[in-house]
């Protein structure tokens, strides 16, 4: 899949504490898929994502990082290049929505500055075992100048909303700087060239062939 040929590639991020979904999430978004059973994640997990806007298409790296204290060392070096988030909390269990603010600011300090961040409530099918309303994610994601969906891995609600959120929102901010970057060049534009959008980079840059991870 990733020899697929596209015209940007993104590096995003699933963060937050352990058990709050975001392995189920990923599935969602990379085979449509959700397990009971999903044991925790050790270090890091990955996978791409494919989607069109408009003419472009858009593969996205998607990483989803171990929530674990023992783990935090080794994924926040994974925020480098990152230029998507979603910031996951359990809406069952209110300590992990208090350590949303503790993941925002390793994000902030490790991440892109211009990085999207999407502010996600998940497990909302578990109505009946509420501990953190709606309200509260609203509340936050406001003050912090987040999106912000609840959303549910098991019966698939948002997911797909959120996600297109994020990208949509990173291509917005990179063909800006691609913009701006074009106007800034003193070497003609060679259109014949696709514009591709690596993992560590903020602009995209000059290729003849599909993407390349670095």
């Amino acid at each position: 899949m990733a020899d697929e040929e596209c015209d940007y590639l993104f590096k995003t991020v699933l963060v937050g504490d352990s058990a709050v979904g975001k392995s189920n999430l990923l599935s969602r978004l990379a085979k449509d898929e959700f397990h009971l059973d999903t044991k925790p994640t050790i270090g890091v997990e990955f996978a791409y994502r494919n989607t069109k806007l408009g003419d472009k298409t858009i593969k996205a790296q998607i990483w989803d990082t171990a929530g674990q204290e023992r783990f935090r060392a080794i994924t926040s070096s994974y925020y480098r290049g990152a230029l998507g988030a979603m910031l996951v909390y359990d809406i069952t269990r209110n300590g992990t929505f208090e350590n949303t603010r503790k993941w925002l600011r390793e994000l902030r300090e490790f991440g892109n500055p211009d990085m999207v961040i999407v502010l996600l409530g998940n497990k909302s099918d578990l109505v009946d075992l509420r501990e953190v309303e709606v309200e509260d994610g609203q509340k936050l994601a406001q003050q912090e100048n987040l999106c912000f969906m609840e959303t549910s891995a098991k019966e698939n609600l948002n997911v797909e909303d959120a996600f297109l959120q994020m990208i949509t929102k990173i291509y917005k901010t990179a063909s800006q700087k691609s913009l701006e970057a074009k106007k800034s060049e003193s070497k003609p534009n060679l259109d014949w060239r696709k514009e591709i959008l690596l993992v560590d980079e903020v602009a995209p840059i000059k290729q003849n062939d599909c993407c390349t991870l670095l």
